[in-house]
């Protein structure tokens, strides 16, 4: 049994938004820890308190003011070195896999290791049953989601070079899940780091299409009659671009098409939303850039690196979808990519619907010693209705608490 360890609250501030563009949004900062634990975050009521707890790493903190932690999985036997490696949680996420009322915790560990999902022992302080769901999840953004239309998630990343998504026989959630491919396999180009990777019903059939940097490939009447699917060659980014973060599908301009946001190179520059036009039956986008390499390339005069993470949520609850990213701090330690010193920035963009289907997109800056890590989660930690921001990178654990 873990003993629970109490935490000190190091910073906590109002931090106003800031852009081009005033903003009556404000959060509270609060950080948990700056000790390196984990490149991503999630939230859930893990000990049926009524009050959302955090997850980010082999702990969960205990909410309401998250300064009680606890152990669900070991430590690590060596603290992470946020100059010279990286930790063995790039991303977390919350589901109730089991079906007994109680959330658990899925981790994907490490681009080409396993995917686990730790089972909640419904209180106590004991470590919690690991279950290992698939032996092989790369890319660097996977995720979670309903792929195959029975409300439940699947494992949204790909393996053995191949894209497609492994899901569960629930009758037996903690064995191994079954993986589909969608693609030829291509060991060279879809490998354990690539970057960027998506879901989303492009065409309007009602069913979730994959996206990847190239196109997007769509996803049959049967998903389990074919192997292939169709691909639709696109570039979201410019030639050469490697990638980014999460692949955004949501409709910006509210003209019934669903669009796509994504960021260029996880390690270098570019930001932008791709609108989805029609003739006839053919689907095409158009570019709308957000941010490059130089304040001029941005509308709002805004630069920065390393966009490694997304989260979609309507910040300001006017009814339209916003998204939060920033800065991964140290992606590859303090000499391995462009602007390592430059503030570990953390932006949320509004949306903006205009006439005519137009839509402006503005960032706003809510802190600039946190920025994102591989994972950025939005998610309402104090039941207000409003949704708060959950970091955890290289720069430590901080809750962002969205002000009334």
């Amino acid at each position: 049994m873990k003993m629970k360890c109490l935490l000190t609250v190091v910073t906590a501030a109002i931090v106003s938004s800031a852009s081009a563009a005033d903003s009556p949004v404000k959060f509270q900062k609060t950080r948990l820890t700056g000790t390196f634990i984990s490149e991503g975050a999630a939230a859930a009521d893990f000990n049926h308190d009524g009050k959302m707890d955090v997850v980010a790493g082999w702990q969960w903190f205990a909410g309401p003011d998250f300064t009680s932690a606890h152990n669900y999985a070991p430590p690590p036997a060596k603290p992470y070195d946020g100059a010279a490696s990286y930790s063995d949680y790039f991303l977390t996420y919350t589901y109730d896999f089991n079906g007994d009322g109680w959330d658990d915790i899925l981790v994907y560990s490490w681009p080409g290791k396993d995917v686990a999902w730790y089972e909640n022992p419904k209180g106590g302080d004991a470590l919690w049953a690991r279950h290992s769901i698939l032996a092989e999840a790369d890319n660097e953004s996977p995720t979670i989601g309903d792929m195959n239309g029975d409300g439940k998630p699947e494992l949204i990343c790909h393996t053995d070079g191949r894209f497609g998504f492994a899901e569960a026989d629930w009758t037996h959630p903690d064995r191994a899940w079954a993986f589909h491919s969608i693609s030829p396999q291509n060991k060279k180009g879809i490998f354990r780091y690539t970057h960027g990777y998506g879901f989303g019903d492009i065409n309007g059939d009602g069913k979730p299409d994959l996206l990847e940097k190239n196109g997007w490939w769509e996803q049959p009447k049967d998903y389990r009659a074919s192997d292939e699917w169709t691909f639709h060659k696109t570039s979201f980014g410019p030639e050469g671009a490697m990638g980014g973060a999460q692949m955004l599908v949501y409709d910006v301009n509210a003209d019934g098409l669903n669009d796509v946001i994504t960021s260029w190179n996880a390690h270098g520059y570019g930001l932008a939303w791709y609108e989805q036009v029609r003739n006839g039956g053919e689907i095409s986008f158009k570019e709308h850039k957000l941010m490059d390499s130089k304040p001029e390339d941005s509308p709002y005069g805004v630069k920065f690196s390393q966009v490694h993470a997304f989260a979609l949520a309507d910040i300001n609850g006017d009814g339209a979808m916003d998204f939060v990213t920033g800065k991964r701090f140290w992606a590859h330690g303090p000499k391995g990519d462009v602007e390592t010193d430059a503030p570990a920035v953390l932006y949320w963009f509004e949306l903006k619907r205009g006439p005519d289907h137009t839509a402006d997109v503005i960032p706003h800056l809510s802190d600039n010693d946190s920025g994102v890590g591989t994972q950025i989660t939005a998610a309402d930690l104090n039941g207000d209705g409003r949704p708060d921001v959950i970091s955890s990178n290289k720069k430590g654990l901080s809750v962002f608490i969205q002000q009334k």
